[in-house]
């Protein structure tokens, strides 16, 4: 069943969804086998049902509910079933995009195990409730992110895009140095796809792409980088406009820009470092890492990065 998992997730990518965009991936699942049942040969269905789908489709939910969980420490209970799973993703053409999409993020599980090692130990006495939860500060992921990425040489990708995309995010109003979010975002993957349904070197939503004015049929713009590299940026200037800070606007295009405005507003906070532990798990982990990789790449710090152009 993989093939035919991955066909009805890869079609539901393209169908139209609510503004919202808040799809699971069993709802994508589904959209996407309804409209395969309705438009493919019954003979094609019966022979994308050879493989067993429950693992991969288990392991994507399961990734995808912990990154949008509350604690960050929690993502490290997936790391070996990640780790075995990428080669599975990157050695069949069909599930190539999910591993695209996997790969860049195998490092937030090191930078976790990391974190959780330098965690404090807590006493509990016999009987008692668990103490309460707490997430590392902005401040510690920083460090560690430095560290993850302070020998890491640029991809081979990278070094054929960022050169030809720079002009565009300087074109639409955001500053170049940003291109390095396709670092994380994809490992400047054109063809990376996630399980939610964000495809191309920016890891733009199907809702948010069209509000920008990209087409996701017939072909889907998404997957050119020029394109999704002028939406980016355009959705990036955007944001930095409502939060007057690139860490909040980089906190915002993970997350979603209701979502954060929601947090901020609960803990009457304007800094990301203010409500960093109270964001989804994958924001927390995001942003730190946008920091050290622009600061890596650009030796420029992400907050000091100047604000859109008119």
């Amino acid at each position: 069943m993989i093939r035919r998992w991955l066909l009805c997730l890869s079609l539901a990518a393209i169908l139209p969804v609510p503004a919202q965009d808040e799809l699971s991936i069993d709802d994508l699942l589904q959209e996407g086998r309804a409209w395969a049942e309705e438009n493919l040969d019954e003979r094609v269905l019966k022979s994308l049902d050879q493989i067993d789908d429950t693992k991969l489709g288990s392991v994507l939910r399961d990734l995808q509910r912990r990154f949008e969980g509350e604690y960050v420490l929690d993502l490290a209970a997936l790391r070996e079933t990640a780790v075995s799973t990428l080669p599975l993703l990157e050695a069949n053409e069909e599930t190539r995009p999910y591993g695209a999409w996997l790969r860049p993020r195998m490092d937030y599980f090191a930078v976790v195990e990391e974190l959780k090692q330098s965690a404090p130990e807590r006493d509990q006495a016999p009987d008692a409730p668990p103490p309460p939860r707490s997430n590392p500060t902005a401040q510690e992921e920083r460090a560690v992110w430095a560290r993850q990425l302070e020998k890491r040489p640029l991809s081979p990708q990278a070094n054929a895009w960022v050169s030809r995309l720079k002009p565009v995010f300087a074109a639409s109003g955001a500053p170049e140095e940003l291109v390095w979010l396709a670092e994380v975002e994809s490992s400047f993957d054109r063809k990376a796809v996630s399980p939610s349904g964000a495809a191309g070197l920016f890891q733009l939503m199907p809702g948010t792409a069209r509000t920008l004015g990209l087409a996701l049929r017939p072909r889907d713009e998404r997957l050119d980088p020029e394109k999704s590299a002028g939406a980016a940026a355009k959705h990036l200037a955007y944001l930095h406009r409502q939060f007057k800070s690139w860490p909040l606007s980089v906190a915002a295009y993970n997350c979603g820009e209701g979502r954060l405005r929601t947090v901020m507003s609960r803990h009457r906070a304007k800094t990301f470092e203010a409500i960093s532990p109270r964001l989804p798990a994958e924001t927390q982990l995001y942003v730190p890492k946008i920091e050290a990789v622009v600061q890596r790449r650009e030796g420029k710090a992400l907050s000091d990065l100047p604000a859109p152009s008119p």
